[in-house]
């Protein structure tokens, strides 16, 4: 399966450099596309100029992340979707790398979520480094049924997770060592601070409380180690010695 790295992205124009340094490079990913979310800077032009392959699409005002993606999704020419924040630091292109691999080649997986594994203690006490982690990959269809219902903002992680909980599909997450930029860091303290509140109410508000618990107490676990078809096939081979 070809991948499309969709990065939807709103005044990034200080951050989103060391995220396409790096997903620009990345061998597994055959599509890059911007979504810049109706941005007051300069993030658009500067894309357009530094990443030429990059494919920059602009929306006229804010309509929300959950927007940008589902109007980037009709530019995506390929199967397996790769969602990015346009905030992360230090990403690491070879655990993108094993993250794509380890989804094309490990069945019956439905998505995979990258693990903020550097997250602060208080957000891995309550999950949010897998719950709420903007990096995952899913496939196109999967997307485009999240999407097919009404979701706004801050909504879409747990409603790609609510999704994939009732239709009893597969998901994993892996170790991912990149950082994301938190609100206080872009706001301030009491304007980040307020906007973090008024995202968790609306993620409260709209899977529900009940479900909320679902996906804080049992929603998905780690991606076992794959074992390689070369240790298989010597597995095979010893077996048949033996006997």
């Amino acid at each position: 399966m070809g991948v499309t790295c969709l990065i939807p992205c709103y005044n990034e124009q200080d951050r989103i450099a060391a995220v396409l340094d790096v997903v620009t490079t990345v061998e597994g990913i055959q599509q890059v596309i911007c979504i810049d979310d109706g941005s007051s800077d300069n993030t658009a032009t500067m894309v357009s100029r530094q990443w030429p392959s990059v494919q920059v699409i602009r929306l006229s005002q804010n309509r929300g992340k959950a927007a940008a993606i589902q109007y980037g999704l009709q530019f995506v020419e390929h199967e397996l979707i790769l969602l990015m924040d346009a905030d992360l630091q230090e990403i690491d292109g070879a655990e993108l790398e094993k993250a794509i691999s380890a989804f094309q080649h490990t069945a019956k997986v439905d998505m995979l979520i990258l693990r903020r594994i550097r997250s602060p203690w208080f957000v891995r006490w309550y999950r949010s480094d897998i719950l709420l982690s903007g990096e995952r990959l899913l496939r196109r269809s999967d997307l485009e049924e999240v999407l097919s219902q009404p979701v706004a903002r801050y909504q879409l992680e747990v409603a790609i997770n609510r999704y994939m909980i009732k239709r009893h599909k597969r998901v994993r997450w892996m170790p991912w060592s990149a950082m994301n930029t938190y609100k206080v860091d872009k706001l301030g303290v009491l304007e980040g601070s307020r906007r973090e509140f008024k995202m968790y109410v609306e993620i409260v508000d709209y899977v529900g409380f009940v479900h909320m618990l679902v996906q804080l107490s049992s929603f998905t676990r780690k991606l076992k180690k794959q074992k390689s078809a070369t240790n298989e096939w010597s597995r095979f081979l010893s077996g048949i010695r033996m006997s």
